[in-house]
């Protein structure tokens, strides 16, 4: 039975008022207010332990809910937020599953509100992202088929040092490779961090960086002192669009994450280098990774099967190619005129070759390099080729 719909607080209140008077019996004004017996005792006593206070509605939901997560696995969710800061819930019940795979861990929906009434979550500002560049780049099918390469950005370290980190990651396991702390973007600076990866992990078919130094240049071939040796090395240097750093999305991913190496900024440079070791070591082997199924990169990696070299090879240029080595300045000879190509490949032999659609083509090992103008007599870049046309479908 239930109260009257009039007031359920007035009629409350009468009911008291006539239970106070002592001129009814229990059950004669229970019958009057039409509520049962122990509803009638149930307000009776609220009234009597809290006064009129006791009267009013209460939740109805239960204190502690039926399905809550218990307290011990709360509190270990919120502690290793509390000591990861920039893993996510996907993250941390991935790592926490793995460390006791026999607890009922909640899922990680669940453990994102436990986060957010514990405070530990902040509103997540949203990024507009451009569009991937599609058919041109390489897509990763296994280890060591695409690296991503960049530096961090600079920052000054606590005695005044300036320091940019060099990364590389292999884009297929999301393995980082070397991030490294470097003083500059220079050849000098670049190669023997290069060095060092190449002999750890092997070399691997692609190269992917953005059109910086010292990946890239200005000129019509667009080469640096560093992509000339990746080619000797038969490293194929994909650069993306300027200003598309979404192409090299997989790998820009990265600093976000970097940055808990470098804030707040180190001492000097031992420290920093000390950090960057860490990090990548936490990396690898600790931190789940979301597009691996929150395995961490170390459990998918594995070294690439090709060596660096002792020698440099030299390039081995059809009998048909007319070899010409690029001069001081930077040009070749080629039918009387001097063309200019780069000046990263002085004392280096190019092949100039004519192709069957009548263009004059200049190679270096694999890579084209641009076609001679018939009319300027000048290098320019190549037209890339077109795209195949995708046949239309057959109506349904």
């Amino acid at each position: 039975m239930s109260w009257r719909e009039s007031c359920k607080m007035d009629e409350r209140v009468r009911f008291i008022a006539a239970a106070n008077e002592g001129e009814w019996s229990m059950t004669a004004l229970c019958e009057e207010f039409g509520i049962s017996r122990k509803t009638g005792y149930k307000w009776l006593a609220r009234y009597r332990a809290q006064g009129a206070a006791g009267l009013e509605e209460r939740s109805r939901a239960p204190r502690t809910p039926g399905r809550s997560t218990p307290a011990h696995l709360v509190a270990a969710i919120e502690g290793l937020r509390r000591s990861r800061p920039s893993w996510g819930p996907r993250k941390i019940i991935a790592k926490l599953r793995t460390g006791e795979p026999e607890a009922s861990w909640p899922s990680p929906s669940t453990a994102g509100e436990i986060l957010k009434r514990a405070g530990l979550v902040s509103k997540r500002r949203l990024h507009r992202r451009g569009p991937p560049r599609l058919g041109e780049l390489t897509a990763p099918e296994r280890c060591n088929h695409v690296w991503g390469v960049d530096y961090k950005g600079w920052v000054r370290l606590g005695d005044g040092t300036r320091v940019e980190p060099l990364t590389i990651s292999d884009g297929f396991s999301r393995y980082l490779l070397c991030a490294a702390a470097s003083a500059g973007t220079t050849y000098a600076e670049a190669r023997p961090l290069f060095e060092r990866a190449f002999a750890q992990h092997g070399l691997p078919d692609v190269i992917r960086s953005d059109n910086g130094s010292p990946f890239a240049s200005t000129g019509v071939t667009g080469l640096t002192a560093l992509g000339v040796w990746w080619i000797k090395l038969g490293i194929a240097h994909e650069r993306i669009d300027p200003g598309c750093p979404q192409q090299n999305g997989r790998h820009e991913r990265v600093h976000l994450t970097l940055l808990e190496a470098m804030r707040p900024p180190a001492r000097d440079m031992a420290e920093q280098a000390a950090r960057l070791d860490d990090f990548v070591k936490d990396y690898n082997e600790e931190r789940p990774h979301e597009a691996l199924g929150q395995k961490p990169p170390a459990s998918v990696y594995a070294p690439s099967p090709r060596q660096l070299p002792d020698h440099l090879p030299e390039p081995d240029y059809p009998a048909e190619a007319a070899p010409r080595k690029v001069r001081s300045n930077g040009e070749i000879k080629w039918r009387g005129d001097l063309v200019f190509v780069s000046t990263a490949l002085v004392d280096e032999a190019v092949a100039v070759e004519e192709t069957e659609t009548g263009e004059t083509t200049v190679r270096f090992f694999s890579a084209k390099l641009g076609v001679i103008d018939r009319k300027s007599g000048k290098l320019r870049r190549a037209e890339p080729p077109p795209k195949e046309a995708t046949a239309p479908r057959a109506p349904a």
